[in-house]
């Protein structure tokens, strides 16, 4: 169940382009920058003020890859999959990510520290197979080094 919002933070939002045609994305950016994800509460509240029917809003959001539907952990860990991070065992990175956290492309670990997301690409493709993690890019990744990177992440966190 998720936690109950306060949805007075993005009434300034709302106050602001509720009414203007078109609006809608930059509504959930600003939604999502408030939040760090488009609560349910949030998208009803949209609505409601807006007009825009729920199921118009959900299509939005789910449509675009920059738009979560739930919270991310403290870490939110890009991997990209474009042509160059393919050919350069991107796939690898990806199962020691999985056996290192225990967690999938979507997902985030119980202890909210870690949330995966495989993207695309990140226009890094000289340093594939690569990976950002937040605002940090770290490429030329091996598991070896994949590993030292998440274990000092953790690490860091337990201080």
């Amino acid at each position: 169940m998720e936690k109950a919002i306060d949805l007075n933070i993005i009434e300034p939002v709302l106050d602001e382009l509720a009414i203007v045609k078109g609006s809608l994305i930059t509504i959930l950016q600003k939604t999502q920058e408030a939040y760090g994800y488009i609560p349910k509460d949030a998208v009803e509240y949209i609505s409601k003020k807006t007009g825009i029917a729920e199921s118009e809003i959900m299509g939005v959001a789910t449509f675009y890859t920059q738009f979560r539907l739930a919270p991310i952990g403290k870490y939110l860990i890009m991997l990209c999959q474009g042509t160059a991070c393919h050919v350069n065992s991107s796939e690898l990175i990806l199962q020691t990510i999985r056996d290192e956290l225990g967690i999938d492309d979507g997902e985030t670990t119980e202890d909210g520290l870690f949330s995966l997301k495989c993207v695309a690409c990140l226009g890094c493709c000289s340093l594939s197979p690569v990976m950002m993690i937040n605002e940090n890019t770290y490429g030329s990744l091996t598991p070896e080094k994949t590993k030292e990177i998440l274990r000092t992440l953790r690490e860091e966190n337990r201080s």
